[in-house]
Order: C-alpha cells, then sequence, then structure tokens
C-alpha cells in the first residue's frame, strides 16, 4: 500500500490472542457465557482512510490475505462506517484501504480487530469525538470480539464479550511472542458445535503464572477434530527450548507461544520456516 499522504488517517488492527478461553453455561439467550484473557500483539493489520464529501463509503482491500476477503457491503469494515455513520449522523463519507496482514478465519480476531480499528479511525476522521465505551457499546452489534478490540489491552472478557475488565499483568507487556497459523481456515460455528458441552470452571487470572498453570483453550479438542494439523502445530511449540506457553487461539487454527527471550522465539520461527510450507508465521511482541 503507498504511504499515506496528508488527509490520510491510519490506524493498526492488532492481533487478538485468546490466552485462555473457558467456555462456561450456556446463558437464557442461547450464548454460552465466556471467561477469557485477551492480549493484543503489536502489528496486525493495517487500515487508512481518506475523507470524502459524498458520504459514501468505499473499501479497497490488498496485502497478503486481502485476495480472499470481499470487500462488499457484509465486511466487517464497512458494516462498522455505516453503523458509526447512522449513530452518529455523520453526512460525510471515506475511502478506506485495508491492508490484510492477518489470515482469515484464523482465530487472531482478524475480522473483529479490522471493525474496532475502522470505529477508532473514522471516530477521529469524522472528528465524531465519541468516548471508547460508547464504540465499545457500538462494537458489540458487530461481533462479540469488538469491544474488546477497541482499547486492544490486556483484559479479561465474559459475558458474549460485553462485560470487560482491564488487567496490568506487568509480565505480558512486551512479551515476545510467535504467531503460527498452518493455513487452514475454521469456522466458528462449527468448532463451537463440537465442543463437549463440559463446564470445566472458571478462569482467575492475578499473574502469568496463573494463565499458564489455571488456564486452558475448552476449544482445542474440537478444533483438532476438524484440523489435526493444529495438535502439530502444538506439539512443535511445546518442544521448543525457551516456550513458556503454547496454545491455540479463540476458535483456531492459529497457535501462539510466548517466550522471556526474543532471541529463543526467532530462533523457533527460523526453525519452522526451515522446514518449508505454507504456514504462516509472524514474531511479535505483547503491546
Amino acid at each position: 500500500m503507498p504511504l499515506p499522504d496528508a488527509r490520510t488517517l491510519v490506524e493498526t488492527a492488532y492481533a487478538k490472542v485468546n490466552l485462555a478461553l473457558h467456555v462456561r453455561e450456556r446463558r437464557a439467550d442461547g450464548y454460552h457465557a465466556l471467561e477469557s484473557l485477551f492480549a493484543f500483539a503489536r502489528d496486525g493489520d493495517l487500515l487508512a482512510a481518506e475523507l470524502t464529501d459524498d458520504g459514501e463509503v468505499r473499501l479497497q482491500v490488498d496485502g497478503p490475505f486481502g485476495a480472499a476477503l470481499d470487500a462488499g457491503a457484509d465486511n466487517l469494515v464497512t458494516m462498522a462506517a455505516r453503523l458509526l455513520q447512522q449513530h452518529t449522523g455523520e453526512e460525510r463519507g471515506a475511502v478506506i484501504t485495508l491492508t490484510k496482514n492477518l489470515p482469515i478465519a484464523s482465530g487472531i480476531g482478524g475480522g473483529s480487530a479490522d471493525a474496532a480499528a475502522a470505529l477508532r479511525l473514522l471516530n477521529r476522521l469524522w472528528d465524531a469525538r465519541l468516548p471508547a465505551a460508547e464504540l465499545e457499546q457500538l462494537g458489540l452489534a458487530l461481533g462479540s470480539d469488538v469491544p474488546a478490540c477497541i482499547s486492544s489491552v490486556t483484559q479479561m472478557v465474559r459475558g458474549r464479550g460485553e462485560i470487560l475488565e482491564q488487567r496490568d499483568v506487568k509480565a505480558l507487556v512486551g512479551m515476545p511472542m510467535l504467531l503460527v497459523n498452518p493455513g487452514v481456515p475454521l469456522s466458528t460455528a462449527r468448532v463451537f458445535k463440537g465442543w463437549d458441552r463440559q463446564d470445566r470452571g472458571p478462569l482467575d487470572v492475578q499473574g502469568l503464572d496463573d494463565v499458564i498453570t489455571g488456564g486452558r483453550n475448552d476449544l482445542e479438542a474440537s478444533a483438532m477434530e476438524v484440523a489435526p494439523i493444529i495438535a502439530q502445530v502444538l506439539g512443535f511449540l511445546k518442544d521448543q527450548r525457551g516456550v513458556r506457553l503454547a496454545r491455540m487461539s479463540g476458535s483456531g487454527a492459529t497457535c501462539f507461544a510466548l517466550f522471556d527471550d526474543a532471541v529463543d522465539r526467532s530462533a523457533v520461527a527460523k526453525a519452522l520456516l526451515s522446514q518449508g510450507g505454507d504456514w504462516w508465521i509472524m514474531e511479535t511482541e505483547i503491546r
């Protein structure tokens, strides 16, 4: 994507990682109550927007995974823009470019992060000045993960995504992280359908050790049934030097590994790349 000019604003749609994901009881509205610790990478998709006076929202998509994404009215970025226009009565429009760096349907909140970044971006572009809490409420209509992606900081997320509690887990800030996706898109609905319906207890996080020893991803087993290669990814990561935690994020298929040392992270990334194949790998760290 070309460098933006002075009239263009940009936002990063930070990759979301579920450091732990506990699926609890079924709610009266049909949703399952979730308890998850969200963290966000410093990297992700990129959005740029330029103001127009015609009231139209036009989206163009590029980047490594852009060809796999529809830029039409059903794209969450376009939906977020229309929602913000309706909410604020904004009569101006925007030309938005989404550079898709994250794989599609991969469990790291790509679409939700894009929608949240669009709300932040257009809130500035249109000078709407809505507070973050109001953007979070708007975002819930677009998807359960969107509210947490507004601030894109480490936080406990409960309910179906509407209950947010920021967590200051100092050990996580700047922690080296490796994201690995084996190139298999997964349907969240299909993975949830295969979940065994067992409530294995709450998520209690006071520090990193709690995430490692008391956390889990209740959707891992179901995701592995759909895509057995996830077990191969996790098995590889867990065997590597310097890995503090390796787990699947969200409904998969992206897995992550946390390290104390960026040198160890880079060594594991290099080992993966040396094997060839089409796995997607991102070296990053937690915001």
